[in-house]
């Protein structure tokens, strides 16, 4: 039986894009027969080595307002919950993502990730904070306050850390981000389709 692709998803919790892409990734990969490494990493720390000290959709705000519409726009189209934006944006998503980073290889990743990404983007509420995201692992039948200490550790830290470094070598300046085996690099979930295809083998035109 011949292995199948496999295709890095590199995802940030406070990203609106990265949202759409969660909650349908699952099933365009499978359709496509391609697996997925889910990838959680903190897009602050990129964007600071860029320059910028806050969100992009929020130092130009003309970009920012068409980025909500659009978002609707999205959600609307895949059948998903009306977009409430959270209050602020971008949430602080450090806590949530150490937690991801800890169950890199446990089947409550992906559990966890649609969870969090559900209680911000289409419920509203924060993810910040420690008990908010603990609550988060709570309603899925685990032990949030074993699993959030965990996740703090020294150890995990250094991980974290380590997905960070990782991301801004593979060239990552944004989210989300799908990298192929052959380190071909797609950006935004809009390319989510030609990355799966591009996994599979496939190349538009001439391109190798």
């Amino acid at each position: 039986m011949a292995r199948r692709p496999t295709l890095e998803f590199w995802y940030e919790f406070a990203s609106t894009y990265s949202y759409l892409a969660v909650m349908r990734i699952e099933a365009l990969a499978e359709a496509a027969e391609v697996d997925l490494r889910w990838r959680p990493f903190l897009l602050g720390p990129i964007f600071a080595a860029q320059g910028w000290n806050n969100s992009p959709f929020n130092i130009y705000p003309v970009k920012g307002r068409n980025m909500w519409r659009d978002l609707d726009r999205e959600a609307a189209r895949l059948s998903l919950p009306p977009v409430t934006r959270p209050n602020p944006f971008p949430q602080n998503s450090l806590v949530a993502t150490r937690v991801a980073i800890y169950a890199a290889d446990q089947d409550w990743l992906v559990p966890f990730t649609k969870a969090a990404f559900e209680v911000s983007f289409a419920k509203g509420c924060s993810i910040a904070e420690p008990q908010a995201v603990s609550a988060i692992l709570d309603g899925l039948g685990l032990d949030g306050t074993s699993i959030l200490k965990a996740a703090t550790s020294d150890t995990n830290k250094g991980r974290l850390k380590l997905a960070g470094e990782e991301a801004r070598s593979r060239g990552i300046y944004g989210a989300p981000n799908f990298l192929a085996e052959d380190g071909e690099l797609f950006w935004g979930n809009d390319r989510l389709e030609q990355a799966l295809d591009w996994a599979q083998g496939n190349r538009p035109g001439r391109m190798r």
